[in-house]
């Protein structure tokens, strides 16, 4: 992805990121280059917000990956319109070939990202900035760059790793997939650089919502318990107890998009957004996960096309326990339009007050401190079984679900429980697929989901109208596991080779 060009690079990033008046008292600033950038703080900073933008479009299509192809979400599908059953309805029915659009996009966004980040990382360098501001805007682009390759990592497997950019495009086409541990050894070298180099917190207000040492800390701890290093999960999460980070007590505070509750105490890493105006930085999570025919009996607003994705399943609902006050606030079981009850399920954790259709300043949770305490609860127990430390963790996230302590279990059943812990407090924030990835091997993972696809199929979630399953819907194969290398991509370059089984 390195052929793309350095000046198309800054014209991507620069839509998103708003214009100060030192680059706009430049000579044009429609024709600024990259030798003429990246010169103090201010266009530092500018570049650093252009890589925050990007994980918007990253985001937006998320919930593809890390919910919809799991036993979570579903669809509520469209019988006059079969126009995404070679697309983004793949995820739900496991039939992603490489020839998919979503991968392409996918792959597509995360290596223009990194290659707007590299190049930011490198004109840093030079950049008359003083030492503190310097760090700071280098540790936030390492943890961006882990966290970007955290995710492909887990997508593809093998990887194409670039830490640098390429003054002419012919080297791009030798680039190659590294091995996961080369991967997996960058993403720790850039976390544990990002830990060195970010604040606990930052004295300006306008920095909220940036990389911290917490969200370093939190992703590094990911990391290890992703890697089953229980012991270096422990000590590096242990960190993150000690920064102030606290449970709201209000779990609907995570997701409320007013000022006062973004990027809240509970917040290690949110995606920011947003709406209310014309600035194109707003999300739309509400009117994608809203039932198709609900107009507005569910956004509030009976313009703007409602998406039908991400449907939560008979599965999840289920796995809820009584008086979960969590339930009521992630999910509706239905909506009433013009008086009738209509029994489709919708996500309703982002469901909040807007003033512009299809224009909404809801963030998406990227790392919660609900998180935190659930992988020291796992990775306590993957060491020394459910210790007293461990139910400790596991439990505060209970008690503010109103649940009741768990007490007693043996260290199969406490993994259990965790996992499923994971599930309703974490429901439809993109973390289940590399939940079961991450406790599940190639082949339990398969066998599991082909269990969940033979409930669905015989109790479909929600009616499928006059559309009958296909022979190949909810057929999972250990293959699977990995995302396939979009083929676009191996045309371009023929030494990239194909994940198995695509």
């Amino acid at each position: 992805m390195k052929n793309i060009t350095a000046i198309g690079i800054i014209a991507l990033m620069l839509l998103h990121t708003s214009c100060s008046e030192d680059f706009l008292d430049q000579t044009d600033p429609t024709k600024v280059g990259v030798d003429l950038f990246y010169k103090n703080e201010a266009q530092a900073k500018q570049a650093l917000n252009g890589v925050y933008g990007s994980l918007q479009n990253i985001t937006n299509n998320a919930y593809l990956f890390g919910e919809f192809q799991t036993d979570n979400t579903t669809v509520d599908l469209n019988p006059s319109d079969r126009g995404g059953a070679g697309g983004w309805e793949a995820f739900e029915f496991s039939t992603v070939n490489s020839g998919n659009g979503e991968i392409a996009t996918l792959w597509n966004s995360y290596y223009a990202a990194l290659y707007n980040l590299n190049l930011t990382l490198e004109k840093l360098a030079t950049a008359t900035i003083e030492d503190t501001p310097k760090k700071e805007i280098e540790g936030q682009l390492k943890f961006l760059r882990a966290y970007l390759y955290f995710n492909l990592v887990q997508y593809f497997g093998d990887v194409v790793i670039v830490t640098s950019t390429l003054a002419v495009p012919d080297p791009a086409f030798d680039l190659v997939r590294s091995p996961q541990a080369e991967a997996w050894a960058l993403i720790e070298k850039d976390l544990s650089e990002a830990v060195a180099a970010l604040p606990a917190a930052y004295t300006n207000a306008a920095d909220k919502g940036r990389a911290t040492k917490g969200a370093a800390l939190g992703l590094l701890g990911k990391v290890y318990l992703t890697n089953k290093k229980y012991a270096e999960a422990v000590t590096t999460l242990k960190e993150v107890t000690t920064l102030g980070y606290s449970l709201n007590a209000n779990y609907a505070d995570n997701f409320d998009p007013s000022p006062a509750k973004k990027n809240g105490p509970e917040s290690l890493f949110e995606i920011q957004y947003q709406g209310d105006n014309d600035l194109g930085e707003q999300s739309s999570f509400e009117y994608v996960f809203a039932p198709r025919v609900s107009k507005g009996a569910v956004t509030g607003y009976s313009a703007g096309a409602n998406g039908g994705r991400n449907a939560p399943t008979n599965d999840i609902i289920a796995a809820y326990e009584k008086g979960d006050l969590r339930k009521d606030l992630s999910l509706k079981t239905g909506f009433t339009l013009d008086g009738v009850f209509y029994p489709v399920t919708y996500v309703s954790k982002y469901n909040y007050p807007h003033t512009i259709v299809q224009r909404t300043n809801t963030n998406w949770p990227v790392l919660r401190y609900a998180d935190v305490l659930l992988m020291l609860a796992e990775a306590i127990n993957e060491q020394s079984g459910p210790t007293a430390e461990a139910y400790g963790y596991l439990n505060q996230v209970r008690k503010r679900a109103g649940l009741a302590d768990l007490t007693g279990l043996d260290k199969t059943t406490f993994r259990t429980a965790v996992l499923k812990e994971r599930r309703v407090e974490l429901a439809f924030e993109n973390h289940r697929w590399f939940d079961l990835k991450r406790t599940m091997t190639p082949a339990e993972w398969a066998a599991f989901m082909n269990a969940h696809g033979a409930r669905e199929r015989a109790n479909p979630t929600i009616a499928r109208g006059n559309v009958p399953f296909n022979t190949t819907d909810y057929v999972y194969t250990e293959n699977e596991y990995y995302l396939p290398i979009p083929a676009p991509q191996i045309l371009i370059n023929s030494k990239l080779t194909q994940n198995p089984g695509y």
